[in-house]
C-alpha cells in the first residue's frame, strides 16, 4: 500500500471525527485551545488504536481466508463508506457542550469502530501497520482540531459534506483494492 492510498484512507476514516468535531464546536460558545486539544487527542488517539486492534485481530485469521482477503477488504471498506454516506443525509443533532472524558470517550469509541474494520483490512493486505496507525491518528487529530474550530465559526453546513466525502473515499479505496487484485 502506497503513501497516497494510506493518506486517502486516513482522510476517509477521519471524516466521521471531523463531522463530530464540527458538532462539538457548535456546542460551545467559544472554542478554547483545551477544546481543540481534547477533540484532537480523543478522536486521533482512538482512530490510531482501533486499526491496530483490528490488525491484530485480522492477523489471527488472515491465513484461514487468504484467498478471499481482497473481497473482505472490499466489503469492509464499502460497508463503512455506505454507512458514512447514509449518515451524511441525517439531520444534525445538538451535542453536549462538555469535553469531559465521560462525554468524549463514548464518542471516540463509537466514531472509531470503522477504523477497527480498516485495521482488519490492513492485516489482509499485509500493510505496514505502524506508519498506518500514525498517519490515521495524526490526520484525525488535525481534522478534529479543525472541525471544532470550523463548527464554532461556521455551523453545521459542513457536517454532511464531510461524512459524504469520507464515505466516497472509502468506497473508492475498496473498489481500488478489489480491482488491483482482480488484475493479478
Amino acid at each position: 500500500m502506497g503513501i497516497g492510498e494510506l493518506m486517502a484512507i486516513s482522510i476517509g476514516v477521519s471524516m466521521d471525527a471531523f463531522a463530530i468535531a464540527i458538532c462539538k464546536g457548535l456546542s460551545v460558545e467559544h472554542a478554547e485551545p483545551k477544546h481543540l486539544l481534547a477533540a484532537g487527542l480523543w478522536f486521533g488517539g482512538s482512530q490510531a488504536i482501533m486499526p491496530l486492534l483490528g490488525y491484530i485481530l485480522g492477523s489471527g485469521f488472515r491465513s484461514a481466508i487468504e484467498s478471499l482477503d481482497h473481497w473482505v477488504s472490499f466489503v469492509l471498506l464499502a460497508a463503512i463508506g455506505i454507512h458514512m454516506l447514509r449518515e451524511s443525509r441525517e439531520p444534525v443533532r445538538k451535542m453536549d457542550a462538555s469535553f469531559a472524558p465521560r462525554v468524549m470517550f463514548p464518542l471516540a469509541v463509537a466514531d472509531s469502530i470503522d477504523a477497527l474494520a480498516v485495521g482488519v483490512s490492513f492485516a489482509f493486505l499485509k500493510a505496514d501497520i505502524l506508519p498506518a496507525v500514525l498517519m490515521i491518528g495524526l490526520t484525525t487529530f488535525v481534522f478534529s482540531v479543525a472541525g471544532v474550530k470550523i463548527g464554532n465559526h461556521f455551523g453545521a453546513k459542513y457536517k454532511a459534506r464531510a461524512e459524504a466525502v469520507g464515505g466516497i473515499v472509502l468506497l473508492f479505496m475498496g473498489v481500488l483494492i478489489l480491482a488491483e487484485h482482480l488484475q493479478t
